[in-house]
């Protein structure tokens, strides 16, 4: 009697343990998926979903409002997604707002993002469409940042090659660094055509002073002048 009232009592226990776990998950599925509470749908057309699938998070502003409800291929190149929002949430949503598809973190569940509109415009409605944008695919983002890595890699080698050869004496640039009899050359080369330019400005200094093309210089200083004049 006493080891049937124990088995009773033991049943008892797990099944009120059972209905406790029950209910709870109901309570939190529920929860997620606003079956307890008042809440309203818009839709929006994607061209392309990026992975998104049924029961994905709705959020706005960085908080979950609401969930998606169904996925739905209408072409080629358009996707419905119809998302089931908070009641709460629709007085902050205006009808030009826009969804885009984005990421939890990087790498993490795919969610719908509401990006808010402006205060001038009305309260979104039930089943209204909502304007989309196209999402920022990761996967390209990842193939252009291979890329660079893998130009800069190739800039890098051939420029330590470079400094390489200069390092050892090889090319022109080297020569021009260390050979300082090339380097002496080009400072007198420069030396000299300083003084060439001296002696060509005193040369014309002296012509415009002689008899026989002072009359030259001036004839070119008047018709300077007089284009002057005719373009003021």
């Amino acid at each position: 009697m006493k080891k049937n009232t124990g088995n009773k009592i033991r049943l008892g226990i797990f099944v009120f343990i059972g209905i406790i776990l029950f209910s709870t998950g109901i309570y939190f599925i529920g929860d997620q998926k606003q079956l307890f509470s008042t809440t309203f749908s818009i839709k929006g057309i994607f061209k392309n979903v990026n992975g998104l699938k049924i029961g994905n998070n709705v959020q706005f502003s960085g908080i979950n409002v609401g969930t998606v409800s169904t996925i739905e291929i209408i072409s080629d190149t358009s996707v419905s997604v119809n998302m089931t929002i908070e009641e709460g949430t629709r007085k902050f949503i205006r009808k030009n707002a826009s969804a885009i598809i984005g990421a939890e973190g990087l790498m993490g569940n795919k969610i719908i993002s509401i990006i808010p509109g402006t205060n001038d415009e009305k309260t979104i409605e039930n089943n209204d469409l909502i304007k989309t944008c196209i999402p920022v695919n990761i996967d390209d983002i990842l193939i252009k940042v291979k890329v660079t890595a893998d130009n800069a890699a190739i800039i890098s080698e051939q420029l330590a090659e470079i400094l390489l050869k200069v390092n050892n004496g090889n090319g022109t640039i080297s020569r021009l660094l260390q050979d300082s009899t090339i380097a002496e050359n080009i400072n007198k080369t420069l030396i000299n055509l300083r003084k060439s330019t001296k002696g060509l400005d005193e040369n014309m200094e002296a012509a415009k002073h002689n008899i026989l093309l002072k009359g030259y210089f001036k004839d070119k200083e008047r018709e300077a002048e007089k284009a002057k004049k005719e373009k003021k």
